[in-house]
């Protein structure tokens, strides 16, 4: 991230960082079970965040069943049976971040596991392919009984041979927002994703209905959502009949700058666009700040939706936003890996997508169904175009 994010994003940003390091420090055994955890106002202190914040992490943190709160004593990590308790399961999870995207997905997974009596453990690769080796033999270690693994599939040189490898693991594995989409029928993954594809399309969708015609599209290339968008979004053009070749500003999102994005909008302009999907977050508040130091009106002279949601709402101007269901899909990922953990190969092999939703605020210029130039709010209140569930069994 670069320091041109709004202060309110900024915040966000900085107690999802403090609530991914005490999860860390409570389930790696910085914090054992009973030991207690700084005082609010310390942390705060040694953080340089406020103490509401920290009070805020905390809560979720009880929420989570990770600490508890004793009166007049202070916070402690709460006690969870050891690994060797009878019949209780140990579910080992991968992720690449536990600051972006991936906290809601971990809340979901927590949040199902703890009802079935199951233990996590976490581990991150960092999007390092040598570290996420080293962290699924460490989870093994462990003793888990089966994985919930985010594997950098869209970086091997061989996407079909290291599927194959994390299928060959001496216990279950279902891979979370990662399948071998290119193998179609020919992936033998069991996973759970969310349908990026339909996100793109129902973007679409929402901005022809309100009469946009001309539709740019801006992207970060270094991502395993990229293809999917573009593949969503060019579907999209062709059943609604919109030309087919506007403007693609792609780049890396290292390269995504002020300076990118003034160029980008500029590119966006000349080709007579009034409107743009812009993937992610980021990206689009980067465009939203082009169009301002342009002097172009969001949404009047440039409608704008991302894609994400992280904290679309925050922006200057309310972004409209493809909100992929991280939190569904976390726990669906921990049901589907009980299942089969429970009932072995009788259990069938679960392929399922979870289509986003389109949460519409002010950045497009309409709530459902309305017209080019009507008026949208800028509240959160947002409308499922999808929702659905593809499984194949």
């Amino acid at each position: 991230m670069t320091g041109r994010e709004t202060p309110a994003s900024g915040r966000e940003l900085k107690f999802r960082a403090l609530m991914a390091e005490l999860r860390r420090g409570i389930l790696d055994g910085t914090w054992p079970p009973g030991s207690k955890l700084p005082t609010e106002r310390a942390l705060a202190t040694e953080t340089g965040l406020s103490v509401t914040t920290v009070r805020r992490a905390y809560e979720d943190l009880v929420a989570l069943g990770l600490v508890e709160r004793r009166q007049g004593a202070g916070t402690f990590a709460a006690h969870r049976p050891e690994r060797g308790d009878t019949g209780r399961r140990i579910v080992g999870v991968l992720v690449p971040d536990t600051t972006f995207y991936y906290p809601r997905v971990l809340q979901g997974i927590e949040r199902e596991l703890a009802a079935a009596g199951a233990r996590l453990v976490l581990a991150c690769s960092h999007y390092d392919p040598d570290e996420e080796d080293a962290a699924v033999e460490r989870l093994l270690s462990a003793g888990v009984h089966g994985l919930l693994l985010v594997p950098s599939l869209h970086t091997a040189t061989d996407p079909g041979r290291r599927a194959e490898e994390l299928l060959a693991l001496p216990v279950p594995a279902v891979l979370v927002e990662r399948r071998l989409a290119a193998h179609g029928p020919g992936d033998p993954t069991e996973h759970v994703c969310t349908d990026h594809e339909g996100g793109a399309y129902d973007a679409v969708r929402h901005l022809r209905a309100l009469g946009h015609e001309r539709i740019g599209l801006v992207v970060r290339t270094d991502a395993p959502t990229t293809a999917p968008i573009e593949s969503g979004f060019a579907r999209a053009l062709g059943d609604f009949g919109l030309p087919e070749a506007p403007p693609y500003e792609r780049d890396v999102m290292a390269r995504w700058d002020p300076d990118r994005a003034d160029r980008a909008l500029a590119a966006l302009r000349a080709a007579g666009v009034t409107a743009a999907l812009c993937f992610g977050d980021r990206e689009a508040a980067l465009i939203l700040g082009a169009a301002r130091r342009a002097g172009a009106r969001v949404p009047d002279d440039l409608a704008l939706i991302s894609y994400d949601n992280e904290f679309a709402d925050v922006a200057e101007t309310p972004l409209t936003a493809v909100s992929p269901p991280k939190y569904a899909l976390g726990r669906l990922a921990a049901q589907i890996l009980l299942r089969r953990l429970a009932e072995g190969e009788a259990a069938p092999l679960h392929q399922v997508q979870l289509r986003p939703r389109l949460v519409v605020r002010a950045s497009c210029g309409g709530g459902r169904g309305g017209g080019r130039g009507g008026v949208g709010g800028a509240g959160a209140a947002g409308h499922d175009t999808g929702g659905a569930q593809k499984s194949k069994e």
